[in-house]
């Protein structure tokens, strides 16, 4: 009974989304609640009533003809209006005669439901490349895909019978198709395809690949056994295939072992570029996971070309047989050669983190993904990662060197290195590098890079030991001068063995780790008082030099006041002796022209005293007591009774028109 409940709230919350316009499902189940899941309540408390008339029994020959209402579950979160308004209303009035139907629930309003649902149409975005050109389209989500193309019709001038637009999520998309059943988002990215349009003679790549030529997409990738993602962005140019070598190298499943999920339908052919797959721009999510196969069996025997047949264009041979505990003669017969085992690491490969990614691909294709993570690079770099970062940070070096041609390399990897217990330790304490001695020349650059790196006495260690002794695990510790070999494992060991010598290496290690700790630490907090020192230093040296700039300004400025007033005194003195030079001179008391005597009283109360002809003006006067320091233009001449401001008269007035005659007594005043 709960079960038939919850798919009859399913069906109720369908059809009101399909009749009301409401994408967001929460919102729509509030609403229900509100009104105790009744559909036509809740349609009535969504849609005013003056527009449309809303029936509470409908039949279910009704549901069946409405255009507009939901024929089953999967149509009502995508109802396509495709019939008249006229058959709407007759198939309402064919429904009033017949009987109500349980199974079917209450419908959205008849008549009226063409307006509402164009009333609640959204509008798309929808963002068309073209070769080098890209062109913004907003319609209706009531629109078709038809119309789409009328308006790149308009714009690109490409006829729409010779156009393909391509990169719906959808693969089935025709012209008549409705913007609305294909659930698009607000904002959309499509290309157009001209197949029968022959690109210009300038244009090198396909008209596919035009549009998106300088893009990117970002690949967010989930590796489904690990749990892990990844983002990797890569060029539009770039194809399916190309990109699945690229993951095969990341998770170590070859591309034949590939189960992937979220590549639309029209990426049938792994020679497709990105631009042409019709993924979404720019972000596009994936899954990537190992697709499982049947271990092979001897009834099998006949079938080693058509293993071939399914394997990808990079040549991931089959399996060993020994892994499967049958001889490969018995399988393949007379043992042809492309049945055998790839090597584990190519012969004078240049690049050396190329060397160790075909290297993991390889360890994973014949032991499987449970083994230790192989450090990808080279043996230089994976010393630094281990030995010269933090005291805290580093780590133990564990160098597995690898030999086929060793009846215990087979053991060693599925018993010993692919055992849960040593594959957690090792990634927990160690940094694990490998390679591969099995050619001479790739045993020559081992010995090489361990003479660089760890001395000769290492690599004269590796050449003593001979083809059945191997595989070796070298567990090298990090010095502060030199780099130590603490241990040389051997093939022929157990679990429990080889656990405890890492284990008594570790003991060592974590010994020494602890004293460099030790000293990282004393060495810092001596580097951090340093630190502080030097800091306070600075800023007392910092202080000092501010107070002697603002001191060297300050005498600065006093220098250039007592300049300016030194120059203002030898200007004013310069200027009283002219004044005085120019005075005429003082006359003779027994002369016979009328003289004036005049007495003038300084602010200092010092008194000045002097003759003057009657006839002279008054600007000799004002000359005379600016001669003595007293210009008219600080200090104004006053007479004491009647107090009269003389300095306000003509000076070209005489001392007899001033009435400064025979004799006068004034004072001088400062000018406020």
């Amino acid at each position: 009974m709960a079960s038939d409940s919850n798919m009859d709230r399913e069906m109720i919350l369908a059809d009101f989304q399909a009749c009301t316009g409401i994408d967001n499902i929460a919102e729509a189940i509030t609403l229900l609640e509100l009104n105790n899941w009744d559909l036509v309540a809740a349609i009535n408390g969504v849609i005013p009533q003056e527009n449309g008339i809303l029936q509470s029994n409908f039949s279910s020959e009704a549901s069946q003809t409405d255009p507009y209402g939901p024929h089953s579950q999967s149509e009502a979160t995508a109802p396509t209006p495709s019939a008249p308004p006229s058959s709407a209303s007759a198939s309402a009035a064919s429904s009033s005669s017949s009987p109500p139907s349980s199974s079917s629930p209450a419908f959205c309003p008849v008549q009226p439901s063409r307006h509402i649902v164009e009333r609640q149409s959204r509008m798309l975005n929808f963002r068309v490349e073209y070769r080098q050109r890209s062109i913004e389209v907003v319609l209706e989500e009531a629109s078709t895909v038809g119309d789409i193309k009328t308006i790149l019709e308009t714009e690109l001038q490409v006829p729409v019978s010779k156009m393909q637009l391509k990169g719906w999520k959808s693969g089935d998309v025709s012209d008549s198709t409705v913007l609305r059943s294909l659930h698009l988002p607000k904002n959309n990215s499509l290309y157009v395809l001209t197949p029968d349009i022959a690109p210009s003679a300038s244009t090198s790549q396909s008209s596919a690949q035009q549009g998106l030529s300088n893009q990117n997409y970002l690949l967010v990738i989930s590796h489904r056994e690990a749990q892990r993602d990844y983002s990797l962005n890569f060029p539009a140019s770039k194809t399916i295939q190309e990109v699945k070598r690229n993951i095969s190298d990341l998770t170590n499943i070859p591309v034949r072992h590939q189960q992937w999920d979220g590549w639309p339908a029209s990426a049938s052919d792994d020679s497709m570029t990105l631009a042409a797959s019709g993924i979404s721009y720019p972000c596009h999510h994936l899954t990537v996971s190992r697709r499982s196969s049947p271990a092979l069996t001897v009834d099998q025997t006949d079938e080693c070309t058509d293993v071939h047949m399914v394997s990808d264009s990079e040549g991931d041979d089959f399996e060993d047989a020994p892994e499967f505990g049958v001889d490969e003669s018995e399988i393949f017969g007379m043992g042809s050669s492309s049945c055998r085992k790839s090597p584990m690491m190519p012969e004078n490969s240049e690049n050396e983190g190329d060397a160790l990614l075909h290297f993991t691909a390889e360890f994973s294709r014949r032991y499987g993904d449970c083994h230790p993570v192989f450090y990808i690079g080279s043996l230089e770099a994976a010393s630094q990662e281990a030995f010269y970062g933090k005291a805290r940070d580093r780590k133990l070096l564990a160098i597995y060197l690898h030999n086929d041609e060793s009846v215990l390399s087979n053991v060693f990897c599925s018993q010993m290195m692919c055992a849960d217990s040593i594959v957690s330790y090792l990634s927990q304490n160690f940094i694990t590098w490998a390679w591969d001695v099995t050619k001479e020349a790739n045993k020559a650059r081992l010995l090489t890079m361990c003479t660089r790196h760890f001395g000769s006495v290492v690599a004269q260690t590796i050449r003593t030991y001979k083809t059945d002794q191997f595989p070796l695990l070298l567990i090298v510790m990090g010095k502060r001068t030199s780099n130590e070999v603490l241990n040389v494992i051997q093939g022929n060991t157990t679990v429990d063995e080889l656990m405890m010598r890492l284990m008594g290496a570790m003991e060592i290690f974590t010994a020494q780790q602890q004293e460099d700790i030790k000293d990282e630490d004393e060495r810092e907090a001596r580097e951090m008082v340093k630190r502080e020192q030097d800091e306070a230093y600075r800023l007392s040296l910092e202080a000092d030099r501010k107070k002697r700039e603002a001191q060297e300004r300050e005498e600065a400025e006093q220098v250039r006041q007592e300049q300016i007033r030194k120059e203002q005194e030898e200007e004013r003195e310069a200027i009283r002796l002219s004044l005085e030079q120019a005075l005429p001179p003082e006359p003779k008391e027994e002369g016979g022209e009328p003289i004036s005597k005049l007495r003038i009283r300084t602010p200092s109360g010092e008194f000045l005293e002097r003759r003057f002809l009657g006839s002279c003006k008054l600007q000799v006067l004002f000359d005379f007591v600016a001669s003595k320091g007293y210009p008219s233009d600080e200090f104004k001449l006053l007479t004491t009774f009647p107090r009269r401001n003389i300095t306000q008269l003509d000076p070209a007035w005489s001392l007899l028109e001033a009435k400064l005659f025979p004799q006068e007594t004034l004072f001088l005043e400062a000018k406020e």
